[in-house]
């Protein structure tokens, strides 16, 4: 009981203050792992202000230029997009100018809209592998140290001999120790941005396809929308 009341003493005198003693007592494991966190919250700045400026670009063009294609104003439609250079606008530019060109079949049409909406997911997941592997070896990355550290306090324990003292095994300890927190907390955070990153690419690639959809049913819903009541005229009139 003394000697683990010794140890603790121990451990707590030697809580590290800063980065430089937890690099020092964790080791180059630990660096590792402070440098794939600096790496992993780059990535995930860069691709939420990359998703969030996507999600905003052109939304009020691209509403407008689906109700004037709806209402058979195709030059209007297109002429509020034509700049539009990537993205959804983009996407449906195109899909609006083949839709009016004789010479292009719609399979060919529809080939090169998955071609181009390939291309903008491609753009908008880079990265994302780089994210997710991160949050996969993070913990590895900690069990490795942990491994290393204990392997450290045995062989200062064998060769201690007989006389123990808790400040010999207080290095490999806190080595253990700090990899195996530093791993998880890199992990953690890294699989919970790759988790909602991708689910924000997915509601794009949702609003693609949506969106250049409306190209070619846009008939369809003129057709299938509602009529107005009958006898709602006669009542209006009487009133």
């Amino acid at each position: 009981m003394q000697m683990q009341q010794d140890l603790s003493a121990v451990l707590l005198q030697q809580v590290p203050g800063s980065f430089g003693q937890i690099i020092s007592l964790g080791g180059p494991v630990t660096l590792v792992l402070l440098l794939l966190s600096v790496a992993a919250l780059s990535i995930v700045l860069v691709k939420a202000v990359q998703l969030f400026a996507e999600r905003s670009r052109n939304r009020d063009a691209i509403h407008q230029a689906l109700l004037h294609w709806q209402n058979g104003k195709q030059k209007d439609a297109i002429a509020g997009i034509v700049h539009a250079e990537r993205g959804v606008a983009s996407l449906l530019r195109v899909a609006m100018q083949g839709s009016l060109a004789s010479a292009v079949s719609e399979a060919q049409l529809r080939e090169e809209l998955q071609r181009l909406a390939s291309a903008d997911m491609q753009r908008l997941r880079s990265h994302l592998r780089t994210l997710e592997v991160i949050a996969t070896i993070s913990p590895l990355l900690g069990l490795f140290g942990t491994v290393l550290g204990m392997i450290e306090a045995f062989r200062q324990m064998e060769q201690a001999g007989s006389r123990i003292d808790p400040s010999i095994l207080s290095g490999g300890i806190w080595q253990a120790l700090l990899t195996t927190g530093v791993g998880l907390a890199v992990a953690i955070p890294a699989t919970l941005a790759h988790q909602w990153l991708d689910r924000r690419a997915e509601h794009h690639a949702h609003r693609m396809e949506d969106t250049v959809t409306q190209v070619f049913t846009a008939t369809v819903r003129q057709r299938t929308q509602p009529a107005p009541m009958a006898g709602t005229d006669t009542l209006d009139a009487a009133g």
